[in-house]
């Protein structure tokens, strides 16, 4: 998209809010140019910055996938200054976007993979738009199991698609934390509901985003089940700045973030973590 300055957004209008629980809301948003948004590419797991005109820019991960391009999608929890302004705006208020960012999910190597997501509260932002890609494409990738965690079910985001995520021939599992009145699925965190599920790791990608202390857990109970460093995937967002690589706030020792990741392999992550 970047065509003279990378730092100057593309101005672009939110279309539609959805308020998926008390402090967390999804942003459908078409750029105002109607070519660059026909022509619009990126990858599963690549981030935008969004910006507040004259309050700031955050980044966060396109969570529709490149499949369907009516619009681009970012869930925002309200936590700080620009996140707060992003929340009081309305349908029809104007946004800047710069994207795609990032390095993304590598669809083509995952083919042929049996994969098991593994989530928690907003992190099923990132995972989200992989799975939809997935189903978009489901010849190309094998059985498909959705772990999906939150403190209560107002807690859980996307609820409205959860029927047709399971008439795509996904299996979803969803757990909260404690009881809930009405609530009929698990009971448990995350971590715990994995290890009773126990997908086979043969011939499967795991694929998980969440909490760091849900993470810390789930890439340990992966492990206990055979999954190597390998079968692992998961998205970091750590103090991502300019978003291109150069001022240096997202390093992790010779890694960028925001360049080399958002996604990481468990392999490249062990390498990594003392610093994390």
């Amino acid at each position: 998209m970047f065509v003279n300055n990378p730092y100057r957004p593309e101005p672009a209008v939110i279309k539609d809010i959805i308020q998926e629980t008390t402090n967390i809301r999804t942003f459908r948003i078409v750029l105002n140019d109607e070519e660059k948004m026909r022509n619009f590419s990126f990858k599963p797991g690549q981030v935008a910055q969004l910006s507040v005109f004259g309050v700031g820019e955050s980044t966060f991960v396109i969570n529709s996938p490149p499949t369907r391009k009516d619009y681009l999608q970012f869930s925002v929890m309200a936590v700080g200054e620009v996140t707060q302004a992003l929340h009081k705006l309305d349908v029809g208020d104007e946004v800047g976007v710069r994207a795609p960012l990032g390095n993304g999910f590598d669809v083509e190597a995952l083919k042929g993979y049996n994969i098991v997501f593994v989530g928690g509260g907003i992190g099923m932002a990132p995972l989200r738009t992989l799975l939809l890609y997935m189903l978009d494409n489901r010849q190309d990738y094998g059985d498909i199991i959705v772990i999906y965690g939150a403190r209560s079910p107002e807690d859980l985001c996307y609820r409205y698609e959860f029927d047709k995520w399971r008439d795509g021939g996904i299996n979803l599992v969803l757990t909260v934390d404690a009881e809930a009145p009405g609530w009929k699925e698990n009971v448990g965190f995350v971590p715990t509901i994995l290890a009773e599920v126990e997908p086979s790791a043969h011939n499967r990608m795991a694929i998980t985003c969440g909490p760091p202390i849900m993470i810390k857990f789930v890439l340990a109970g992966l492990k206990e089940i055979g999954f190597e460093n390998h079968q692992i995937l998961t998205t970091l967002e750590k103090r991502m700045k300019c978003g291109i690589g150069i001022c240096g706030r997202c390093n992790i020792g010779t890694k960028y973030v925001c360049i080399d990741g958002p996604v990481f392999s468990y392999e490249e992550l062990s390498k990594m973590l003392p610093e994390l």
